[in-house]
């Protein structure tokens, strides 16, 4: 995968991630600077999400440790435990929202 292609694929998770978040019910603030996504919940508890071009990897950091996901066949997984982006994402805005979430993935352009 060339750093373009990463690029434009780790855009397109963060907008998916965006999109997913706004079609949820849950009071979240979602900040985007650049190649970083700041999720800002209502008792100020955050999740971070940004790219690392270099690596190709998007990597998380919430109160639940920090994740680094490379894509796999069409996902973005878990370097090391193999989890699925929205997956885990589901359970960290569960957890820090104190309400059950369920993101899903889709293509935003």
């Amino acid at each position: 995968m060339t750093e373009s292609e990463f690029q434009e694929a780790a855009d397109a998770a963060l907008r998916a991630i965006e999109f997913a978040l706004e079609a949820t019910a849950i009071d979240v603030d979602c900040e985007r600077s650049g190649n970083v996504l700041t999720l800002v919940f209502e008792d100020g508890a955050r999740a971070v999400i940004n790219t690392q071009a270099p690596m190709r990897q998007i990597w998380v950091a919430a109160r639940s440790g920090a994740h680094h996901y490379a894509p796999r066949e069409g996902a973005w997984v878990d370097t090391r435990e193999g989890t699925e982006l929205f997956d885990a994402l589901s359970r960290i805005v569960s957890t820090l929202s104190g309400q059950p979430v369920v993101l899903k993935p889709r293509t935003v352009r």
